[in-house]
Protein backbone atom coordinates (compact mmCIF):
# COMPACT_ATOMS: atom_id res chain seq x y z
CA UNK A 1 0.00 0.00 0.00
CA UNK A 2 1.13 3.81 -0.60
CA UNK A 3 1.96 5.35 2.28
CA UNK A 4 0.19 8.53 3.39
CA UNK A 5 -2.63 7.80 1.17
CA UNK A 6 -5.71 7.52 4.00
CA UNK A 7 -6.55 10.47 6.33
CA UNK A 8 -4.85 10.25 9.89
CA UNK A 9 -8.01 11.19 11.31
CA UNK A 10 -9.81 8.41 10.95
CA UNK A 11 -11.68 7.55 14.14
CA UNK A 12 -15.37 6.39 15.81
CA UNK A 13 -18.21 9.10 15.02
CA UNK A 14 -22.20 9.10 16.32
CA UNK A 15 -24.12 10.76 13.20
CA UNK A 16 -27.67 11.29 14.85
CA UNK A 17 -30.48 12.44 13.13
CA UNK A 18 -32.18 15.90 14.90
CA UNK A 19 -35.56 14.65 13.56
CA UNK A 20 -36.22 11.56 15.03
CA UNK A 21 -33.41 11.01 17.74
CA UNK A 22 -31.84 8.05 15.45
CA UNK A 23 -28.16 7.73 16.13
CA UNK A 24 -25.58 4.97 15.14
CA UNK A 25 -22.33 4.91 15.36
CA UNK A 26 -19.52 4.55 12.69
CA UNK A 27 -15.88 4.99 11.10
CA UNK A 28 -15.40 8.72 9.76
CA UNK A 29 -12.60 11.59 9.21
CA UNK A 30 -15.05 14.18 9.21
CA UNK A 31 -14.57 17.16 11.35
CA UNK A 32 -17.18 18.52 14.23
CA UNK A 33 -16.75 20.58 17.30
CA UNK A 34 -19.56 18.75 18.96
CA UNK A 35 -19.56 15.18 21.05
CA UNK A 36 -21.75 13.36 23.02
CA UNK A 37 -21.59 10.31 25.42
CA UNK A 38 -22.54 7.04 24.07
CA UNK A 39 -23.74 4.17 25.38
CA UNK A 40 -20.77 2.59 26.00
CA UNK A 41 -20.20 6.08 28.29
CA UNK A 42 -17.40 7.04 26.24
CA UNK A 43 -17.52 10.04 24.80
CA UNK A 44 -17.17 10.49 20.96
CA UNK A 45 -17.90 13.48 17.78
CA UNK A 46 -21.06 13.57 16.80
CA UNK A 47 -22.70 15.20 13.66
CA UNK A 48 -26.03 16.13 13.09
CA UNK A 49 -27.89 15.23 10.46
CA UNK A 50 -31.21 16.33 9.18
CA UNK A 51 -32.59 13.73 7.53
CA UNK A 52 -31.11 9.43 7.47
CA UNK A 53 -32.35 6.42 6.72
CA UNK A 54 -35.16 6.45 9.45
CA UNK A 55 -36.65 9.50 8.68
CA UNK A 56 -36.00 10.11 4.78
CA UNK A 57 -39.61 9.30 3.04
CA UNK A 58 -38.26 6.64 0.35
CA UNK A 59 -37.32 4.37 3.07
CA UNK A 60 -39.88 4.98 5.48
CA UNK A 61 -42.72 4.69 2.76
CA UNK A 62 -44.47 7.72 4.17
CA UNK A 63 -44.67 10.71 1.28
CA UNK A 64 -44.68 14.11 3.16
CA UNK A 65 -46.04 16.77 0.55
CA UNK A 66 -45.36 20.18 1.68
CA UNK A 67 -47.50 22.90 -0.17
CA UNK A 68 -45.92 26.33 0.19
CA UNK A 69 -47.72 29.05 -1.26
CA UNK A 70 -50.61 26.36 -3.36
CA UNK A 71 -47.38 25.62 -5.94
CA UNK A 72 -48.58 22.36 -6.71
CA UNK A 73 -52.15 23.97 -7.50
CA UNK A 74 -50.53 27.02 -9.60
CA UNK A 75 -48.69 23.82 -11.89
CA UNK A 76 -51.37 21.82 -11.86
CA UNK A 77 -53.93 24.87 -13.50
CA UNK A 78 -50.71 26.11 -15.44
CA UNK A 79 -50.42 22.29 -17.29
CA UNK A 80 -54.14 21.04 -17.12
CA UNK A 81 -54.97 19.82 -20.33
CA UNK A 82 -57.60 21.32 -21.94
Amino acid sequence: MKKDLHPSNYRLVVFKDMSNDYAFMTKSCVDTKESITWEDGNEYPLVKLEISHTSHPFYTGKMKLVDTAGRIDKFRSRYNKK
